[in-house]
């Protein structure tokens, strides 16, 4: 029996979205995020060769500890977007202000990424990823705090790749969800997953319940009755969360605590782009009480409680958290 024949990335970009010339410097910044991510996987690869285990001692705009991933990754992508002549700004929670990038045409993209998501992982071979939200520039309009800050609700595409047993690379435009598997052998991404759409069954949840007693009392019900109706999973990396869940089916849980009162993952760099993709396919994503692509950020670095994942338990849990029921 032959085997199916696997469209590469260029193959299905090239008739993607038909003659519409708004999708066409797109397409170089998807292609520009497939270049960045082999570098990427490479390295991640070799990590312990390559002396990319561990942090670097710094401490990034976030507070947090840099990892050696974390630099490498956000150097490797800044620089393929910036040099594809289609974007115009690239922002990443490794970067204190988003890097304009000069000259770039008036048909271009702002990218806002979280270079290397769950970087800690790469010290003991765990799953990790990289997440991009892709907004259009406004013609004629400057890059400055106006353009950049923009709802979730206005990107035209958000990716994420995952880098695990095989390399991926999932693709949301609206009302399209694509999955590419990167084949060793040839160098190219081939359509593995194509028009993914959410599963009608939750069969999991994700959350790390060693911070129970730090969430609020309808938040600890929340979880104590998606316990009671699903099998546990968590790796500790959004994006290998939410891909699991996007294609078994599940729901994925980051809530604020008492040391996060706004929650803890970034709403431009993480939330954002995988709530777009969610949303694509069909689920959804809330911060618990509302929709997150409605939201108007107010600073790039902004953080955000997320539910995230099939849209009838993302809003079990929202009708829980607003006291209205149980179950």
């Amino acid at each position: 029996m032959t085997p199916a024949r696997h469209p590469t990335l260029d193959e299905f970009l090239a008739s993607a979205w038909g003659r519409d010339p708004g999708y066409e410097g797109l397409k170089v910044v998807v292609r520009a995020i497939a270049q960045g991510a082999r570098q990427v996987r490479d390295r991640i690869q070799d990590a312990a060769l390559a002396d990319l285990l561990g942090d670097t001692g710094d401490i990034n705009v976030q507070g947090e500890i840099v990892q050696k991933a974390d630099e490498l990754g956000s150097s490797i992508f800044l620089d393929v977007l910036s040099s594809s002549g289609r974007v115009a700004a690239v922002g990443s929670e490794e970067l204190e202000d988003t890097a304009v990038v000069p000259d770039a045409p008036a048909e271009s993209y702002v990218v806002m990424m979280d270079p290397v998501d769950g970087s800690s992982n790469i010290d003991v071979a765990v799953t990790v990823g990289s997440i991009f939200g892709i907004w259009p520039t406004k013609p004629g309009k400057a890059i400055d705090t106006r353009t950049l800050l923009r709802r979730g609700r206005d990107q035209i595409a958000a990716v994420y790749v995952l880098y695990g047993s095989s390399m991926m690379m999932v693709m949301a435009t609206e009302g399209s969800v694509q999955g590419f598997t990167f084949e060793v052998r040839t160098g190219e991404f081939r359509l593995t997953h194509p028009d993914i759409r959410s599963p009608a069954k939750c069969q999991y949840y994700s959350a790390n319940e060693g911070n129970l007693g730090s969430w609020d009392v309808s938040t600890q019900r929340a979880v104590g009755v998606l316990r009671d109706s699903y099998s546990l999973r968590y790796v500790g990396a959004l994006v290998a969360d939410f891909h699991r869940n996007l294609l078994k089916g599940g729901v994925f849980l980051y809530p604020a605590d008492s040391s996060n009162i706004n929650g803890k993952l970034r709403l431009m760099y993480e939330a954002n782009p995988l709530g777009f993709v969610a949303e694509q396919a069909g689920g959804a994503a809330s911060t618990g009480t509302e929709r997150i692509l409605d939201i108007v950020p107010e600073a790039l670095h902004q953080r955000t409680p997320l539910v995230l994942g099939n849209a009838d338990v993302v809003k079990r849990v929202e009708s829980i958290v607003a006291g209205d029921g149980s179950s």
